[in-house]
């Protein structure tokens, strides 16, 4: 039998792609032992392709006070879900699959462009044009800093998305600026809460008016999210029928309001580490 053929990135329709993820072999290749649950990263072959991938079984997760025990990977796939229906297409291709250690999300690897900066700490008052003050961030043990984020149309989609998704755990670690100038976000195990969790280190934009672009992805969501939509069917499958309607809430939240969220005070704004 010929070996896989490894695909260049690009290569492949999305749906191509969910394919290969959610019927390729998986073979475990390492694990990130610095995750606070169970990540392997793998290849996934299928029909003569192959790719890297991350798998997290659902039996690595650990149990958290404030989520239902064994939910983070549906939880993943869920923000997979919404990202693809907004059409910024920010998560990587997400599934739900049996792996060698059961039930797991499996999701594409992306390769992250080093080179590329989103996110500052500045000893200023102000951060240069083109960056957002996110708010002082303390270094050792006496001195503080800016806090700073690109002013940049993909982080402000993706701030839309975790507010959406009630992101309660948006890191700097968790950006992967793509080589061909796409904006990727990983790990979406602690979201949909039907409390408000957001945590993000994208508040640059706390306050203002929303774009036009994203009322119309908002009102596009909203209509997919109405009983019987393709996006409240899908998110039934994988989140609780009060997490799901919370989603919906959120939504039409912003709708009214038009402006991107503001911190609650009921919730640190800001995780830490902030990468």
């Amino acid at each position: 039998m010929p070996a896989p053929e490894r695909i260049p990135p690009g290569s492949l329709t999305a749906v191509e792609l969910l394919d290969l993820l959610a019927k390729g072999e998986l073979t475990v290749r390492g694990q990130v032992r610095e995750a606070s649950n169970a990540v392997l990263l793998c290849s996934v072959g299928y029909d003569g392709q192959e790719a890297d991938c991350v798998y997290k079984p659902v039996a690595g997760e650990r149990p958290l006070w404030d989520f239902p025990d064994g939910t983070l990977a549906q939880r993943e796939v869920a923000a997979y879900e919404v990202s693809e229906a907004t059409g910024w297409g920010l998560v990587p291709p997400t599934v739900l699959r049996d792996g060698p250690y059961g039930q797991g999300m499996v999701q594409l690897w992306i390769e992250g462009d080093p080179s590329a900066s989103l996110l500052a700490l500045v000893e200023e008052e102000e951060p240069a044009v083109g960056w957002k003050a996110v708010g002082p961030a303390r270094i050792g043990e006496d001195r503080t800093a800016l806090l700073v984020h690109a002013d940049d149309v993909r982080l402000r989609r993706l701030a839309v998305l975790d507010a959406v998704i009630n992101n309660g755990d948006r890191k700097g670690g968790h950006l992967l600026p793509a080589p061909d100038g796409r904006l990727y976000a990983i790990d979406h195990g602690v979201t949909f809460n039907v409390d408000d969790k957001l945590r993000t280190l994208l508040w640059g934009w706390a306050g203002e008016p929303l774009p036009e672009e994203a009322l119309d992805t908002l009102t596009r969501l909203n209509a997919s999210l109405a009983p019987g939509g393709p996006l409240m069917t899908r998110l039934a499958e994988l989140l609780t029928p009060a997490e799901v309607t919370a989603t919906r809430a959120r939504v039409a939240a912003l709708l009214t309001s038009a402006r991107h969220p503001e911190p609650s005070g009921q919730w640190p704004a800001i995780p830490w580490p902030p990468v």
